[in-house]
C-alpha cells in the first residue's frame, strides 16, 4: 500500500498559520513545488541570528510517511542566508518559510527529529 503524505502547499499554508496564531509573524518568502518541494524553516531572533531547519534524512522511518525535520544550523543571518542559497542553487523547488521569534520558537515539536 502505498502512504500518502500531505501536498507541501497545504502543510506550508497550515504551518504558517499556526504560528502566526501563536503570535510569531511568518511569511512564506520561497514558494517550492506544491506538491513535494522540501521545505526549510528559518527562524530569525531578530537580533542578527538565525536556526534553519531542513528535511529530516530519507533513510529514517517516520520520514516515509510525514514530514519530520531536524535542525541543521544556529549561526549568524548571514551564514543562514548563504546556506539557504546554496540549497536552493541545488535545488529549486525549495521552499523557505520565515518565523521571526525573538524566543527562538519553531513550532516543529511534533516533527522535530533530535540530533
Amino acid at each position: 500500500m502505498a502512504v500518502l503524505r500531505l501536498k507541501a502547499d497545504l502543510w506550508v499554508k497550515a504551518y504558517v498559520r499556526t504560528c502566526n496564531a501563536a503570535g510569531a509573524p511568518t511569511f512564506v518568502v520561497r514558494r517550492g513545488d506544491e506538491h513535494a518541494g522540501s521545505i526549510f524553516i528559518r527562524v530569525t531572533h531578530l537580533d542578527g541570528n538565525s536556526e534553519l531547519y531542513g528535511p529530516a534524512a530519507a533513510g529514517l522511518a517516520e520520514v516515509a510517511s510525514d514530514r519530520r525535520w531536524s535542525r541543521r544550523l544556529l549561526a549568524t543571518d548571514s551564514e543562514i542566508e548563504a546556506l539557504i542559497k546554496r540549497e536552493i542553487e541545488f535545488d529549486r523547488d525549495v521552499w523557505l518559510i520565515e518565523v521571526e521569534d525573538r524566543q527562538g520558537r519553531h513550532f516543529l515539536d511534533e516533527w522535530l527529529i533530535s540530533d
